[in-house]
């Protein structure tokens, strides 16, 4: 029983960060993450926006011309050490193009998951699982 609350809890916090993140991108915020199953994923999960890859091409050119867009800015790279390099890097493009990108999102959900999933691809599955497992499922499980 215990464990069935904290996955509740898990499930809560992750539908809140989903929730904060299809926010940005109603505003028009870009978000920014690393491979097409990455958009996907979170297609999956509701968010529709506007997605850029990071991986295309010199992360000062991305960076440089994002900026240039004038939109907010949310950072969603994979926790994993390949996606903390990035994150840390792009942070640091853009804070020098004059913009404060959202990292928060990110660091929450690597805290929420860090020790079950370690990307944005997986989130799909992940909290499909954490639906079952509390008995919460959305009529996007079975599609």
């Amino acid at each position: 029983m215990a464990d069935l609350e904290i996955y509740r809890k898990r499930l809560e916090r992750i539908e809140e960060l989903l929730s904060e993140l299809s926010e940005y991108s109603g505003r028009g915020a870009i978000i920014i993450v690393e491979g097409k199953r990455d958009v996907l994923s979170l297609k999956r999960l509701g968010i529709e926006g506007n997605f850029e890859l990071a991986t295309r091409q010199s992360l000062f050119n991305f960076s440089e011309k994002i900026a240039r867009l004038g939109s907010e800015v949310v950072i969603l790279t994979d926790w994993d050490r390949r996606g903390d390099i990035l994150a840390i890097k792009l942070s640091g493009y853009f804070q020098s193009f004059g913009l404060k990108p959202e990292l928060e999102i990110r660091n929450k959900l690597r805290l929420i998951s860090q020790k079950e999933i370690k990307d944005v691809e997986s989130l799909y599955t992940y909290v499909s699982r954490l639906r079952v497992k509390t008995g919460f499922c959305s009529k996007q499980d079975f599609q």
